[in-house]
């Protein structure tokens, strides 16, 4: 193996043991792009040099941690707001009215974004809320979202969106509604911010909140993963999920023959539900 190949899988050696994301082949030329920023701050010029920096101590606890770094910038955080229109508009017209009728009695509605990237996601789903005041007058609504990304969870925080980031997805309406003119780019009004939460978090580990969820999204995440890994990532999930909860994974993702945890929603795109629940619905139907 030429040096050259050594370092980059030590860099996907390292990126899988941070995340558990696998940098396939496929995915491999993007490398010295994706690092490119990396270079020009510390005056290197390929991959070989940063493994060498990477090998060498850390000069104290106030040094700049390097192997982040790459991290960070080997992680796809692409995400827009009401991403993947046509499935996101499931969630206000069917899975929140069926959660809504679900929890009824307690009025309290739990929601994860797993891998929420810089917060378009959970946002997007702050908008539907807020939008929709009067139906769920007296409910409490918890908006969690998590991302392996230090980077993208303080930029999540921030609230603070580029021009062009605001134009992905949103209307014109929404966005004044949503939004003030920052003289960086747009700011996501306090009131709209208020209802969520970010936290650093790796989907692998256990999952977040100090009950299982009433509705995960977990999309274009489990893509980067190999066959074990993925694996492991639906079992926590499953722990993760209220037993009559819902999954949503990306529009090119599935259940089918990745694990026996879910099966999916009967005529709902990109929704999955646990095993439990569908066993108990079979098992009433045939009642």
């Amino acid at each position: 193996m030429e040096t050259s190949e050594a370092s980059h899988q030590i860099i996907a050696d390292l990126l899988a043991a941070r995340t558990g994301q696998h940098l396939t082949e496929s995915r491999r030329w993007r490398v010295n792009s994706a690092l490119a920023g990396i270079f020009r701050d510390h005056g290197i010029s390929n991959v070989d040099q940063l493994v060498c920096m990477l090998a060498a101590p850390r000069t104290g606890p106030e040094s700049p941690d390097l192997s982040q770094e790459v991290v960070e910038a080997l992680l796809n955080n692409e995400t827009y707001f009401f991403r993947d229109k046509p499935t996101f508009d499931q969630l206000p017209h069917e899975i929140l009215p069926e959660l809504a009728n679900r929890r009824a009695a307690v009025k309290r509605l739990s929601i994860w974004s797993a891998g929420c990237s810089t917060g378009q996601e959970v946002y997007s789903l702050a908008m539907l809320f807020s939008e929709q005041k009067e139906r769920w007058r007296g409910w409490t609504i918890e908006l969690l979202g998590t991302d392996v990304s230090h980077r993208a969870i303080s930029a999540a925080r921030s609230g603070l969106y580029s021009q062009f980031e605001v134009q992905r997805g949103l209307g014109v309406t929404q966005m004044l509604r949503h939004f003030d003119e920052a003289a960086p780019g747009w700011q996501i009004r306090e009131n709209t911010r208020q209802m969520v939460n970010f936290r650093q978090h790796n989907v692998l580990g256990p999952h977040p909140g100090r009950q299982p969820f009433d509705l995960v999204l977990c999309r274009n995440v489990l893509l980067y993963f190999d066959r074990p890994t993925r694996t492991a990532a639906f079992d926590r999930l499953a722990s993760a999920v209220m037993p009559d909860g819902f999954l949503m994974l990306g529009a090119g993702e599935t259940v089918v023959g990745q694990t026996e945890r879910f099966l999916p929603a009967p005529g709902r795109a990109s929704f999955f539900e646990p095993l439990q629940t569908v066993r108990e619905a079979r098992h009433l139907r045939a009642g």
